[in-house]
């Protein structure tokens, strides 16, 4: 009797546990499936966003913050300080006449030559406007007004020994100063001169002044201003002209401001702007007519 009640007990286990193991047919397809995931309706949002016309334009974003940003060196006749610290010169008024006509004003901003185009690109001046030679180089690499001065690269030697170095041949053995980055430099490597790039021209004549460099080459406009008779460096003379060339002013490539400037040009060659300041900075036989 006790083994029949065993065995009896064994098979209601059995199909006890058979019944547990089976899995619901419904259940088992329930899990199996994935949820559909529910398609997006909201229409798809442009990945290309407007710019704004100050973005698309240099003009209008100098408009809209007020000021012109000019990058300059320390260039008499064209961009210096006067005793009370304001710059002045003939680029440095003009400049001042353009910011006004155009509702903003001019600020100054003091760079080094050799990093313009940099300055320029990175946005933390809007012009270069000191007296810039249009070479090959610069025009290449900004978007550049018309011509509106005549220069010519000139050397500066102590004037008592001038006589000794009437040209570019008997010149071979002086080491010359020349603002890096400037016309000045290229005449010295076209001519196969040495030199000592400096930071700028003041510093290039200062040089020669003090005996560290021989000679120097600047522009001639600078030249008539700042040696010579009746100037700082009376004992140094610019002799002769290593090339000729014209001045122009720089923004960035592409820039709208290039075309406002020319307009201004002609409006104030016509209204004679131009040539008053010519005249009290020294440089009307310089000037390129703007008509």
């Amino acid at each position: 009797m006790k083994k029949t009640i065993a065995l009896l007990l064994s098979l209601v286990m059995l199909f006890a546990f058979a019944a547990c193991g089976e899995a619901d047919p419904a259940e088992s397809d329930a899990a199996g499936e994935s949820a559909a995931p529910e398609e997006s309706t909201a229409p798809e949002e442009s990945t290309a966003p407007e710019e704004s016309a100050a973005a698309e334009s240099d003009l209008a974003a100098i408009k809209e913050k007020g000021t012109l940003i000019v990058g300059i060196t320390n260039f008499e006749p064209m961009d210096y300080q006067d005793e009370n610290g304001e710059w002045i010169g003939f680029d440095a008024d003009l400049a001042k006449a353009f910011a006004e006509s155009i509702g903003v004003t001019a600020e100054f901003q003091e760079i080094e030559w050799d990093n313009k185009v940099m300055e320029l690109d990175g946005h933390t001046i809007d012009v270069v406007w000191n007296g810039m030679t249009l070479t090959d180089e610069v025009l290449s690499a900004m978007e550049c007004s018309n011509a509106y001065l005549n220069n010519a690269q000139v050397v500066v030697l102590p004037a008592d020994q001038a006589e000794s170095y009437p040209d570019v041949e008997s010149m071979s053995g002086l080491n010359f100063a020349v603002e890096s980055g400037s016309a000045g430099e290229q005449m010295a490597v076209e001519n196969g001169l040495s030199y000592t790039p400096v930071v700028d021209q003041a510093t290039a004549v200062l040089e020669v002044s003090s005996g560290t460099c021989d000679a120097a080459i600047i522009d001639s406009l600078m030249a008539a201003a700042m040696v010579g008779e009746g100037t700082s460096y009376a004992d140094l003379t610019y002799t002769i002209s290593l090339n000729s060339e014209e001045y122009g002013v720089g923004f960035r490539k592409g820039s709208d401001m290039c075309e406002a400037l020319n307009e201004f040009f002609v409006s104030a060659w016509a209204d004679g702007t131009i040539q008053e300041l010519a005249d009290t900075y020294g440089v009307s036989a310089a000037l390129i007519p703007q008509e």
